[in-house]
């Protein structure tokens, strides 16, 4: 019995030997105890050309349209033309009823011939007054002489005087008579050529060559028009051989587009037909939209802030279209998404957009630094200013034994696939370029990697 007990001790004492010396091997060999590995994608930095870009969108509209809105008010009697209708500088368009404006005509033109009547009439007073007057100082110099030798009282010769006082009076109301009615006579001239200004008005003429693009009103229909705002717009007159696209751009963007920057634009009206056409940059708007300095300082922070970019469309590159009927292929208004070209480099390192992300080399440093500076804060009453180290531009590079290295680099521009490396990458290394997530945020420093199966995600899936 006790023999046997012993040989049970034994068998135990060899298993517990064998256990302890396998699990020894296993972990000597990385079979137990080994790290899991993150899946990842891996890409390899390489010399590529990126071309950069800014998207847009906006509508095509000419580079030069006029809006006409009558100065004057009434009905429209007489209407020439249609929208789409070629016409010329000069050309008779429309006519507003006149009648009003001829009889208000009627009556300047007599206002001023009333006027030039008074004149006449004040001038003939002057020239009466002019007559007594020299009658006057006759008679006065004539008595002043007898009244000097004693021949007539002062009572006779104050009478002389008095009535030569009163001639000089009387012309020099009647000069100022005559001046009145100059005045007046200026006043209804003024008056007949706004009355003729008006009346001329009523006929509508084109102010330029082009295309009726757009007609708001019809015959017999009342327009109200003043001199001194905007009335009723008739209609605008195009010139559709310049046409341009309107599009508005980010802040963020716009500090990268420059005038003369080439484009191509994506009219929506040909996408089916994978049609492109090309501009260029010509101008860009100094001012947000919609901002001026009284609404400046109230604007939300909250608030899209996005400047105008004009484009003028290349006639080159729609000159096949031009066709028969087909004069204007672009038409205003006419939805188009545009891609700037901003920059362009051939031949230079790059690696995947999505490789690229931003890490705190110091973050573990910062986490201690905030606590001890909380307890601190605890027990002090001014908080001490914590400072932050700033964020870097950083990519994973795979080491030969499958660890992700952390490495900082220096970018340039970019496009919607591969972004320039400047420095910290050489040609060829290979890098973690996905999957998105786990570059951005779960990948550490050193952690040990694996390349993801291409496969395993449509075996998942069945």
């Amino acid at each position: 019995m006790m023999k046997k007990s012993n040989k049970i001790w034994v068998i135990l004492a060899v298993l517990v030997v064998v256990v302890v010396g396998g699990l020894i091997l296993a972990k000597k060999q990385g079979w137990i105890g080994k790290e899991p590995a993150t899946e990842v994608e891996l890409a390899k930095a390489k010399k590529v050309d990126i071309v950069e870009r800014v998207s847009a969108s906006g509508k095509v509209q000419p580079e030069i349209e006029v809006k006409l809105s009558p100065d004057v008010s009434g009905e429209i009697v007489g209407l020439y033309i249609s929208e789409g209708d070629s016409v010329v500088a000069g050309q008779l368009l429309l006519k507003i009823r006149p009648d009003n404006y001829e009889s208000l005509l009627a009556r300047a033109e007599a206002q001023v011939n009333s006027a030039k009547a008074s004149l006449e009439q004040s001038k003939a007073m002057q020239s009466q007054s002019e007559a007594r007057l020299l009658k006057a100082k006759v008679d006065y110099d004539r008595n002043r002489k007898l009244h000097d030798d004693k021949v007539i009282s002062d009572a006779d010769f104050d009478q002389f005087n008095s009535q030569y006082a009163v001639a000089k009076q009387d012309l020099e109301s009647a000069k100022a008579s005559v001046q009145a009615a100059a005045f007046n006579v200026r006043s209804s001239e003024a008056a007949l050529k706004e009355a003729r200004t008006n009346l001329t008005k009523t006929t509508i003429y084109a102010p330029q060559s082009g295309t009726i693009s757009k007609l708001n009103v019809e015959l017999g229909e009342r327009v109200v028009g003043t001199s001194q705002m905007a009335g009723t717009e008739m209609l605008r007159i195009a010139n559709l051989n310049k046409m341009e696209v309107r599009v508005n751009v980010n802040e963020n963007d716009i500090t990268r587009v420059s005038l003369n920057d080439t484009v191509i634009i994506d009219v929506d009206s040909y996408s089916a037909s994978g049609r492109k056409f090309k501009g260029l940059v010509y101008e860009i708007a100094s001012s947000a939209n919609g901002l001026s300095s009284s609404t400046a300082t109230s604007v939300s922070t909250d608030a899209v802030t996005e400047f105008e970019v004009k484009i003028r469309v290349l006639r080159s590159s729609y000159a096949d279209l031009i066709k028969g009927k087909r004069s204007y292929p672009l038409k205003p208004g006419m939805t188009a998404s545009v891609e700037i070209v901003t920059d362009r480099k051939n031949g230079v390192l790059s690696v995947p957009l999505a490789s690229v992300t931003t890490r705190d080399p110091k973050a573990a440093e910062g986490k201690e630094n905030e606590k001890k500076d909380e307890e601190s804060s605890n027990n002090s009453e001014e908080p001490k200013v914590i400072k932050k180290d700033k964020v870097k531009e950083v990519v994973f590079v795979l080491t030969k034994d499958n660890h992700a290295k952390l490495r900082e680099v220096i970018t340039g521009i970019s496009d919607f696939e591969n972004i320039e490396i400047l420095s910290g990458l050489t040609d060829g290394e290979q890098i973690i370029s996905g999957p998105y997530l786990t570059v951005s945020k779960k990948l550490k420093d050193g952690e040990l990697v694996q390349k993801k199966d291409p496969n395993k995600d449509k075996k998942d899936k069945k």
